[in-house]
């Protein structure tokens, strides 16, 4: 090749690479955050181990880490974000009209959700399935056993659909009584006027430790009937939003695959030789500049609420109230669905 075509086509290619790392505008969502000081995040009325209020007004749970992760991550601060507790039909509403910046509240990922309401699923933050919690003294001991029974069930949700699907494909003429408030729905269970009150595993684990008056008294029954892959939802129309929202999340889940904690986060980002480590914690190379974010988005984000695992046992594992067992949501390589998109 003639050294003159040679150089034009380095120049080009050099050309190429340098647009690829161009720094990412912010986005109107991340200009409205800031001008605001708050992330509005969209969240549950109140579900334990997800996210619900205490008496003092402090939020909790895995949905309301990770909108103190990306409060965090974008405002330097995790505290630094207004919670917004939605019902199941007014959520997506919420978030597409912009009363709030995101939507992290146990909601399933599903094709019509995706492509139908100008929203975009960012990564799944639990994964779980439907199934059904009974009196132990009904003597029920699998879903097959509902026939011709009454099931309370929350009406807007996938759940409802699920059951409708379930009942016919199983023929099991199953009553459904619906509510349009999950509260309702469990009462009208707790007080006997259903025989079994169907949601996500981990719905039925919250609500059976949060209002049954003795949890022993209830079974969730094996049987999962569905998929529910639950995470955060933003607005479709902003790209530099979507992304910064996933990749905290990522950030979250790679950290733990690393060893990063809450409580190591300094040291490692002092002594630290891996080279993904140094990447996460933003001491070589800067990941912040192409989210439109500064280099120690992720440090920040870790130290406010630690690792996917910690959120994980701090908020549902098997030392927290709800006692659910890792699982799935384990790590992919210690047997689980979790995997991170590589931050490099």
């Amino acid at each position: 090749m003639h050294v003159n075509k040679l150089r034009i086509l380095t120049a080009a290619v050099a050309a190429i690479g340098a647009l690829m790392m161009v720094p990412a505008h912010a986005g109107k969502t991340l200009d409205a955050i800031k001008a605001r000081g708050q992330v509005v995040c969209g969240v549950n009325t109140g579900l334990a181990g997800f996210s619900a209020a205490d008496s003092s007004g402090k939020w909790t749970g895995l949905d309301a880490d990770v909108c103190r992760a990306v409060a965090a991550a974008t405002l330097g601060d995790a505290e630094k974000v207004k919670y917004v507790p939605l019902s199941a039909q007014a959520r997506f509403t919420a978030l597409q009209s912009g009363e709030i910046d995101l939507l992290s509240r146990n909601t399933t990922f599903t094709l019509t959700r995706d492509a139908s309401l100008g929203l975009h699923d960012t990564v799944v933050t639990y994964y779980d399935g439907q199934g059904f919690m009974v009196p132990v003294k009904s003597k029920i001991k699998s879903a097959k056993q509902l026939k011709g029974q009454t099931v309370c069930v929350q009406s807007g949700t996938t759940t409802e659909k699920n059951l409708n699907d379930y009942a016919k494909a199983n023929a099991l003429n199953i009553k459904t009584v619906v509510f349009e408030k999950v509260e309702a729905a469990t009462g009208a269970y707790f007080a006997g006027r259903c025989i079994a009150y169907t949601t996500d595993a981990s719905g039925l684990a919250s609500v059976r430790n949060k209002e049954a008056k003795d949890p022993k008294e209830h079974l969730i029954l094996p049987e999962l009937i569905s998929k529910e892959p639950l995470g955060p939802m933003v607005r479709r129309g902003d790209d530099e939003w979507f992304a910064i929202v996933k990749w905290v999340i990522y950030g979250l889940l790679e950290a733990e695959e690393y060893g990063v904690t809450q409580a190591n986060v300094d040291a490692m980002k002092a002594s630290s030789t891996d080279p993904v480590v140094q990447r996460i914690l933003g001491t070589t190379e800067d990941t912040g500049k192409l989210l439109g974010l500064d280099k120690d988005w992720m440090a920040r984000a870790l130290k406010a609420t630690g690792n996917y695992g910690e959120i994980f046992e701090r908020n549902v594992g098997p030392k927290s109230a709800l006692g659910l067992p890792r699982g799935v949501n384990n790590l992919w390589n210690h047997g689980g669905l979790m995997y991170a998109y590589p931050i490099r």
